[in-house]
């Protein structure tokens, strides 16, 4: 509990220092303070505040999804600054994305489902706004409305599952949830409510087949507020999925089973297959994040023994793709021009952004020795061990199709001749995110301990 009020601390002075006329000092104050919060909440340094355990549970999973969602935004405040720097409403982007991160956290540290409604709204209502918030730019407001509209069906069926399990159980408490869950005398409205929960969160985390709102979306809001989606709001839905499921269905109905496995496999080979004819790379990083959704999921066929590898994939996706997005908002300068012939070249006019993309996009391929292998290898050895082998094929032979279109970029940055009168954004910030991203990708990878070991 005391990580959310220092966010929302960190939010609400954002919101004043506008009011007393500090707005140069909004980013740099709220990174600092971001980076200080995540150190002490890291190393458990934070003091409890009692009274609050039936609504926030503070265990070593919140604590170490809760650190990575705070060390994410920090990244992306950053990242996002040459775009607000001239902004009259600098201090709303800052504080919406602040309070997106307390919802994030809700949803990890919840032991109580009207707390984990309460974050996930949180984080989507400020998704919704960030969508659509270039007003002049048609494709923005596309996304924003076509955002709002799907999620808001998406809540509906969530909040309905809720109110399934309400029914079955008379409490929203974790605890009895899970007691329920495991009792042969609940009623059968309690499992219509687990499907109807599984169904929303699907369309959170970009699953197949509820993908279909993330390309269009991606592509038509702002890059910055893309960098969000694909980062913090993934990886915040993908934990709280695996949470929910480890409370409500931790005897793994051999029927349930057998869902996610086709949900799997769907959204392994819809989400490469649809990357290699993309031109755009938004949306290759689109249909990317849907099948490293797929990947993730995997760690809901054997939920007592897969938190660590849920961390330690969520990470190397999440900061490979900041990686990735700060060459992206380079290259693109914000306009609405993000074909892949944009980076031809760029390894000649700009070899330390084509480094820094070529090692995030390798990462995300699974090739050693960068953390997107050992993410997959962990992973790819659980589900051989629980016995799902041929799964583990079908893996195996995405990654495979996943190089080429990752290769692409490569090919085109190195092989091909610079775009005459191309201009670039030259923002030290971009260089920042991009360098510390590359670097912790490396580290991550030859000390893959430092992440497991936190759960």
């Amino acid at each position: 509990m005391t990580t959310l009020i220092a966010i929302i601390g960190i939010g609400i002075f954002c919101l004043l220092a506008e009011i007393m006329n500090l707005k140069k000092i909004i980013i740099p104050v709220s990174i600092i303070a971001l980076m200080g919060l995540f150190g002490v909440n890291l190393i458990d340094e934070l003091p409890e505040i009692s009274g609050y355990e039936s609504m926030i549970i503070s265990d070593k999973f919140a604590k170490a999804f809760s650190s990575l969602f705070i060390l994410l935004t920090a990244l992306l405040i950053l990242m996002s600054a040459p775009s607000y720097k001239n902004s009259s409403k600098l201090s709303d982007f800052i504080s919406i994305k602040i309070f997106m991160l307390s919802g994030a956290v809700a949803m990890v540290s919840f032991s109580n489902l009207a707390m984990f409604f309460l974050g996930i709204e949180v984080l989507s209502i400020g998704l919704y706004v960030l969508a659509g918030s270039d007003r002049l730019n048609i494709k923005s407001n596309e996304a924003g409305m076509k955002y709002f509209l799907m999620g808001s069906f998406a809540s509906g069926i969530l909040l309905f599952g809720i109110t399934m399990l309400y029914g079955a159980t008379g409490t929203f408490d974790i605890g009895t949830l899970y007691e329920a869950s495991i009792s042969a005398s609940t009623e059968f409205w309690f499992y219509i409510g687990v499907i109807l929960i599984t169904i929303g969160m699907l369309f959170k985390v970009a699953a197949t087949p509820m993908h279909f709102w993330a390309p269009d979306v991606y592509e038509g809001a702002p890059t910055q507020v893309t960098a969000i989606m694909s980062t913090l709001a993934k990886v915040a839905a993908m934990a709280s999925f695996f949470k929910l499921i480890t409370i409500l269905n931790s005897q793994m109905l051999y029927s349930y089973t057998q869902v996610i496995v086709v949900v799997v496999i769907a959204t392994m080979l819809f989400g490469n297959v649809m990357a290699l004819r993309q031109k755009k790379i938004k949306r290759v990083i689109a249909y990317s994040g849907i099948s490293h959704t797929g990947f993730m999921l995997l760690t809901l066929l054997n939920i007592n023994a897969a938190e660590n590898n849920l961390l330690f994939y969520a990470a190397s996706y999440a900061i490979a793709g900041l990686a990735a997005f700060s060459v992206i908002l380079f290259v693109t300068k914000n306009e609405d021009n993000d074909f892949i012939d944009n980076f031809n070249g760029l390894g000649k006019k700009h070899p330390l952004m084509a480094f820094i993309i070529t090692i995030a996009l390798l990462s995300m391929a699974g090739i050693p020795i960068l953390a997107g292998f050992f993410a997959k290898f962990f992973l790819l050895n659980q589900i051989i061990s629980s016995g799902f082998i041929g799964l583990a094929i079908v893996a195996i032979i995405n990654s495979m199709i996943a190089v080429y279109y990752y290769f692409k970029i490569v090919i085109a940055m190195y092989t091909k001749e610079p775009t005459y009168g191309k201009e670039y954004a030259n923002h030290s910030e971009y260089y920042i995110v991009g360098i510390v991203a590359t670097v912790l990708l490396i580290l991550i990878g030859i000390f893959p301990d430092s992440i497991l070991n936190l759960i």
